[in-house]
C-alpha cells in the first residue's frame, strides 16, 4: 500500500482542498492510503472519511498540533488536542487518545522542531522523514536521526494544495489494510520511503497557495465578526 501520511485540507486554515477533491486527487495518483492531519483540527479529517466510504482508499485521522517546541502528529486521533503544550503533554495527550506521536519536518528551515529530539526519542512514535514540501537538506538529518535512535519513520507529502497529494508516500507491504495494521507495520519498521519532494520552485509555490489560504481564511474570520 502507498501510504501519504501528512494530507490538510481546507479546514486548516492554510490550507484551500476541500475533502471530497483531496479524495479524488489521491485516487488518480494510485494513493491507497491517507493521514488527514489538520492544524488542530479533526472536521477535516471526518469529512475524508465520509467521502472516502465505499472508495478504495484508507482515510487514518490525524492532527498536527502546535506545542511550545513545534509541530507534533497525532496518527490516529479522533479528537482535539489543544496547542500551545509543552512537547512532553503534547505527547501525552496525543498517547492518550489512542494516537501515535509522530514529529515532522524536524529539520525544516521555517518549521523546525525546537527541542533536541533525542531527550524526548522514548516518549515518540517516529519521526516523519521525507517530507515532500520541506525547504532545506533537513529529510536527510531526518532520516538519518531516525536511524541513529531506531526510532519508526513515515514519509508525507504536508500537501496543503491538491498538486502535492503523493508526491511521497511510505510503502506499506500488504494490500487492504486496516488501520491498525497500517500503524503496526510502521512501528515495526517494516515500510519503505518512496517518491520525490518537491524542487525548490515547486515548494516555493506551494508555500505560496498556503499564504493566499491564510489570508482568506483571515478575510473570512474578520468578516464574521
Amino acid at each position: 500500500m502507498k501510504a501519504d501520511l501528512h494530507v490538510h485540507t481546507s479546514y486548516s486554515y492554510d490550507s484551500n482542498s476541500p475533502p471530497e477533491k483531496v479524495i479524488k486527487a489521491a485516487l488518480a495518483r494510485k494513493i491507497d492510503c491517507l493521514a488527514i492531519c489538520d492544524h488542530e483540527e479533526i472536521r477535516g479529517a471526518e469529512a475524508v472519511q465520509r467521502a472516502a466510504l465505499n472508495l478504495p482508499i484508507l482515510i487514518i485521522p490525524g492532527i498536527e498540533v502546535k506545542s511550545k517546541a513545534g509541530d507534533i502528529l497525532g496518527l490516529n486521533v479522533k479528537e482535539t488536542i489543544p496547542s500551545g503544550l509543552s512537547a512532553r503533554e503534547t505527547i501525552k495527550k496525543i498517547k492518550g487518545a489512542g494516537g501515535m506521536a509522530i514529529i515532522p519536518h524536524p529539520f525544516g528551515w521555517f518549521c523546525s522542531f525546537k527541542k533536541n529530539i533525542e531527550e524526548i526519542a522514548p516518549e515518540i512514535d517516529g519521526i516523519e522523514v521525507l517530507n515532500a514540501a520541506a525547504f532545506g537538506p533537513g529529510n536527510k538529518k531526518a532520516k538519518a536521526l531516525a536511524e541513529k535512535l531506531n526510532l519508526p519513520f513515515t514519509a508525507g507529502s504536508d500537501a496543503h494544495n491538491l498538486d502535492f497529494i503523493g508526491r511521497v508516500f511510505l510503502e506499506v507491504p500488504g494490500e487492504n489494510l486496516s488501520i491498525k495494521e497500517v500503524l503496526e507495520q510502521i512501528r515495526q519498521r517494516n515500510v519503505r520511503i518512496n517518491g520525490r519532494e518537491g524542487n525548490f520552485f515547486e515548494k516555493l509555490l506551494e508555500h505560496t497557495k498556503r499564504n493566499i489560504a491564510k489570508i482568506q481564511y483571515a478575510s473570512r474570520k474578520k468578516r464574521k465578526v
